[in-house]
C-alpha cells in the first residue's frame, strides 16, 4: 500500500487525501475554475509542505545548536514570471538570536528535503496501478 493516497469524490475536482492511513486532507480548486472551493489548492498544498519543512528543519537545526529559537512562522507565495514560478519563502524567526544566528538560520533553510525536492530535476514516474 502507499503512505499517500488521493481519491476523487462526488465533488467536481474535490480529492479525499489520505496520508499513512491516519491523516485526511482535501484539495479541491477554487469556484472560479469551477471547483467547490472545499480545500487547498494542488499548489497551495506543495507550498504549504515547503513552508513547514522549512520551519521544522530550523527548529531542529536550533535545538542541536543549543539556540534559543522560540517561534518559527513562514510566509510563502508564488508567481509565474516569464513562464518560470518564483517562490517567495519569508522566514520570520523569534527569540533570543544573534544576527549571525538568523542569517545561518537562513541559509540552512534550503537543507529542508521539500526545498532539495523542488530545486531538483525528480524524475516522476506515472503508470496504471491494478
Amino acid at each position: 500500500m502507499y503512505p499517500i493516497n488521493i481519491s476523487s469524490t462526488s465533488g467536481r475536482y474535490r480529492q479525499d487525501i489520505t496520508i499513512n492511513d491516519k491523516f485526511h486532507l482535501t484539495a479541491d480548486e477554487p469556484l472560479d475554475l469551477g471547483g467547490d472551493d472545499a480545500g487547498a489548492t494542488p499548489i497551495q498544498l506543495v507550498l504549504a509542505g515547503l513552508g513547514s519543512c522549512k520551519a521544522i528543519t530550523l527548529q531542529m537545526y536550533a535545538e542541536r545548536k543549543g539556540w534559543q529559537l522560540t517561534h518559527v512562522d513562514v510566509d510563502v507565495t508564488h508567481q509565474k514570471i516569464d513562464r518560470q514560478y518564483v517562490i517567495s519563502v519569508g522566514l520570520h524567526l523569534e527569540g533570543n538570536l544573534t544576527n549571525e544566528q538568523k542569517q545561518r538560520l537562513l541559509e540552512f533553510s534550503a537543507k529542508c528535503p521539500v526545498h532539495k525536492l523542488l530545486k531538483s530535476e525528480a524524475q516522476i514516474e506515472t503508470f496504471l496501478a491494478e
